[in-house]
């Protein structure tokens, strides 16, 4: 195998939070407009008597509403000239891109109006494959999703890709 792409103080962070922990509230009003864009106008993030027949405590969102409602909002002076915005909590690799390497999904409880959510994400994992093209290295960071009952309700695990 070539040298390693990954410096020995960024393979000791594994495990460590790289964000958050962040709170946001559940606003109707927000979950409703990203349900509209998305194209999923499922009565039970509309209609509260939809959602509690359904077996919700009142409306409901769109699974993935979670995590459009817990980014933070950014100034233009942190947009990168690719149009991206500076990773703050970047770990250093010994690589020249990244790239989006897919991401999984896994949903525990129901997300409701209302509820409070908190979002921690953490260095998961960070290896180095042989591929085809050479040595790559896999990072993935874990984000864990919790309700004001300490409910985890969400975790993705969000995959890049290093060369």
């Amino acid at each position: 195998m070539s040298s390693s792409l990954i410096p020995t103080e960024s393979l000791a962070r594994v495990g460590e939070v790289l964000a958050g922990p962040v709170t946001v509230p559940i606003d109707a009003r927000e979950a409703q407009r990203y349900a509209y864009a998305v194209g999923d106008e499922n009565p039970i993030y509309f209609d509260e008597k939809v959602a509690q027949a359904a077996g919700y405590r009142t409306i409901t969102v769109p699974p993935l509403f979670i995590t459009h409602a817990l980014v933070q909002p950014k100034p233009s002076n942190m947009l990168r000239e690719d149009g991206l915005y500076e990773d703050t909590t970047s770990v250093h690799l010994k690589v020249s891109r990244m790239m989006f390497g897919g991401e999984e999904w896994d949903f525990f409880e129901p997300v409701c109006v209302g509820d409070a959510i908190t979002a921690t994400t953490r260095l998961a994992d960070l290896d180095q494959k042989e591929g085809s093209k050479g040595p790559f290295v896999r990072l993935v960071r874990e984000t864990t999703f919790v309700n004001q009952e300490e409910q985890v309700v969400a975790r993705s695990r969000q995959i890049g890709i290093a060369r």
